[in-house]
Parts: C-alpha cells; sequence; structure tokens
C-alpha cells in the first residue's frame, strides 16, 4: 500500500508513520523541514513541502492510493487557517487522481462531536484554548464533506503516548457518549485496517476507549 502522510513529524502523524512501516506500506511524507523525520527505511520517502503549497502535494500525490492529513498547530489564540486551506490544496491533487482516497484527522469536538468530550475539556479547555483552532477544524470538516472525492474525517478522543492494542471504540451515533482517550497509535491502528478494509469512508466516526 502507498500512502501520503502530510503532518508526520510528531502525534498522530509521526504515529502513522512507524506504524504504516511496521506494516510494510511504503510511505511518502510531505515535511516543511525534513530533518525533523528521524526514521531512516527502504520504504519510506521524505519530501519537503508544506501543505499550503498545492503544487508541493500534486508533485507527490500520483500513484498513491491514500493522502493522510495529521497535520496540527500548537495552542494558539490568533485567528487559524492552516486546516481549511490545507484541505482546499489537498483535494486539488486526490480530483487529479480517480480513486484515491482523502482521510483527515481532526478531534474530538469538531463538527457533530461538539460537546462529547467531558465537561473539563467541552466547558473549560476546548472553549478557552482551542477555540479558534476548532473553529478552522469545523470549516475543514465542511470542505472536505462537499468535496465529492473518498473522504473520511477521524475524529480522535483525548490523545495519550500509549501503545498499539486495536482494541477501541468506533462511534458514529453520539448520542450518549462522553469520549475518553485513545492513543496515538491505536489511531493510526484504525487508518491503516480502514485502508485495507474501508468501513467508515464518507462518515465521521468517533475514536476513544
Amino acid at each position: 500500500m502507498k500512502i501520503l502522510i502530510i503532518g508526520a513529524t510528531r502525534g498522530v502523524g509521526k504515529a502513522l508513520l512507524e506504524t504504516a512501516l511496521e506494516d510494510n506500506c511504503d510511505v511518502t511524507v510531505l515535511a516543511r523541514i525534513p530533518e525533523k523525520i528521524e526514521i531512516s527505511h527502504s520504504q519510506l520517502r521524505v519530501v519537503k513541502g508544506d501543505a499550503l503549497d498545492a503544487k508541493s502535494i500534486e508533485a507527490i500525490a500520483e500513484g498513491k492510493e491514500a493522502i493522510c492529513s495529521c497535520i496540527g498547530v500548537p495552542i494558539t489564540f490568533k485567528p487559524v487557517d492552516l486546516f481549511s486551506k490545507a484541505a482546499r490544496n489537498i483535494l486539488v491533487a486526490v480530483k487529479q487522481n480517480p480513486g484515491q482516497k482523502y482521510i483527515a484527522v481532526t478531534g474530538i469536538g469538531a463538527g457533530e462531536s461538539k460537546g462529547h468530550g467531558g465537561f473539563l475539556y467541552d466547558k473549560i479547555f476546548k472553549p478557552l484554548l482551542l477555540k479558534n483552532i476548532y473553529a478552522d477544524k469545523d470549516r475543514e470538516e465542511e470542505i472536505i464533506k462537499g468535496s465529492g472525492v473518498d473522504w473520511m474525517i477521524v475524529r480522535p478522543a483525548g490523545l495519550t503516548n500509549g501503545k498499539r492494542t486495536g482494541q477501541y471504540h468506533i462511534f458514529n451515533d453520539l448520542k450518549g457518549v462522553t469520549s475518553k482517550r485513545i492513543s496515538r497509535f491505536d489511531v493510526a491502528d484504525f487508518i491503516l485496517k480502514q485502508l485495507k478494509n474501508p468501513t467508515q469512508f464518507s462518515k465521521t466516526p468517533l475514536l476513544t476507549y
């Protein structure tokens, strides 16, 4: 399987990179600072580029079965537009490659998952620290949903550095659901399993233990 990961220097993207290589995938990474990718592997190609530059993505998207966007930004109180702009650029590439899948990792609190993160997250942490980030993640999700491509939006619960267990809940109906935690490696596990056996495309699954 050949996949392109955008945002692989840390977090879920890094976990996906490591897990995909373990699963014998051919991985291409688009990175603004390639030196931050410390892994060396015969099935890994690291390309310097930026998700805000559509041509960077177009140049390496051909032949990939999926593009996985795992980009993130530090906590900020300034307006954010990285997620929505990157989504538009990724879609330019996906639409040039018929059959290519587009997977975006957003998070608990995006779209319809708002209000399912627990009291502290929903009432304090998200509105005080993540308001601008999630406003743009909402825009990102709407852009992807209306794109007409083969998409999946993954909404993980609070992320941990735990191991890959393969044991977690996948929720599409969030009625009565309060998310807990999930490891970045289990988010990666879910993505790779979906690429092999797609059941959640055109959906927005919430992942949690």
